[in-house]
């Protein structure tokens, strides 16, 4: 479970990430759809751990990457959401990493 976490993490942040660049309609509906799918499992896993902080915040992503009730924010904004869970994504890496180190 801890190997998936960490994949799926490393995997949506740099779909995420990708976001940045000019990229054709579909690769935003791919990410749209992989963060749907990435962020319930990772809210799935919080709960199994009973981290109610944790899922809530990955439930409220997985709702907002959502492609089927499209959030209209605009370019600009969809640019800063993203790199903001990119980096918040990776980070949560990091903090986990250091946590298992002590």
């Amino acid at each position: 479970m801890k190997n998936s976490g960490t994949i799926i993490k490393i995997a949506l942040a740099i779909l995420l990430l990708l976001c940045l660049l000019d990229m054709p309609y579909g690769f935003y509906q791919l990410v749209r759809f992989a963060s749907l799918i990435g962020f319930g499992i990772l809210a799935y896993f919080a709960s199994e751990k009973e981290s109610k902080t944790e899922m809530i915040i990955y439930g409220g992503l997985a709702l907002l990457f959502q492609p089927f009730f499209k959030i209209a924010l605009g370019r600009e904004i969809w640019n800063i959401v993203d790199v903001i869970v990119g980096i918040g994504l990776i980070a949560s890496l990091i903090i986990s990493n250091i946590k298992s180190q002590r």
